[in-house]
């Protein structure tokens, strides 16, 4: 998606579209042989999805429920279904804070293996506001897998605390500096340069956890960023990203807090199993 000047008759095109989570080796590496079947669609499922959104074929609970079978096929039924939920709510984060900002976003489409898209018809205004509808979507998930951890201790439920690790791992992965996840959107409000560091941490974790998910995420994020810094010198492009200092420092602070937040969630619910 090319950061040029909001276009009001734009199409719908995808928000969000890429979410893997779970403990970042080992479900990563669990992902990889159903995620092989996805990657040979990576580099068109934006094109896809919009074809998914404009037609309206599937309704969002209906991929849910396809969510829920296929990770069901890897972790079981009553994990699937609190792993989807989790997207959703993330999901849910996004659209409210379009919406708020009066840009027509569809309801979630969950694709398997690959998360979900929210729908929207214009970029929104500035830099700034991206940015907010970038990190509403962590903020809201980070807030939902919290309420399951709390849960999951009032119940002395293992499946629950491990449901909120992921939870914490799924938001955490998305503020990876790295378009189109939420976090290189948001961190463009601070300097595209980031968007080049977060590139090149991506290379280097796919090169440790070799994984089809990570190589599709890759080429989609170097083909997003290709394409933007091809844009740059527009003037409108540039009067994009043109955004006060405050608002920068309130990027950065929400960014960074975030991120040791969640960091910390998925440390103190991190299950030691031992065999």
């Amino acid at each position: 998606m090319s950061h040029t000047a909001p276009e009001p008759d734009a199409e719908l095109r995808p928000y969000e579209p890429i979410h893997p989570g779970g403990d970042l080796g080992r479900l990563l590496r669990k992902l990889a042989a159903p995620a092989g079947v996805v990657l040979a669609l990576a580099l068109k499922f934006k094109a896809a999805a919009l074809v998914l959104l404009k037609l309206k074929i599937f309704a969002t609970s209906g991929t849910m429920l396809v969510s829920m079978a296929a990770y069901a096929w890897l972790w079981g039924w009553k994990f699937a279904v609190g792993f989807v939920l989790l997207i959703l709510v993330h999901e849910l984060g996004h659209v409210a804070e379009l919406r708020r900002q009066g840009i027509p976003a569809s309801a979630p489409l969950f694709i398997p293996f690959m998360g979900a898209v929210v729908g929207m018809k214009q970029m929104p205004h500035d830099a700034w506001r991206e940015a907010r509808v970038a990190l509403a979507g962590p903020i809201v998930g980070s807030v939902g897998a919290l309420g399951v951890w709390v849960a999951g201790e009032a119940l002395d439920s293992e499946l629950l605390v491990a449901t909120a690790f992921t939870g914490f791992f799924l938001n955490l992965f998305n503020l990876l500096p790295i378009v189109p996840l939420d976090g290189g959107r948001a961190v463009a409000a601070l300097h595209p340069a980031f968007w080049g560091a977060g590139l090149a941490g991506l290379v280097l974790l796919a090169v440790l956890y070799p994984n089809p998910i990570l190589i599709a995420i890759l080429l989609l994020g170097g083909f997003e960023l290709w394409n933007r810094i091809r844009h740059w010198r527009d003037p409108r492009v540039r009067a994009y990203y043109a955004i006060p200092t405050w608002q920068r420092a309130v990027v950065g602070a929400t960014y960074l807090g975030l991120a040791v937040l969640l960091a910390l969630g998925m440390s103190a619910t991190h299950i030691e199993k031992t065999f």
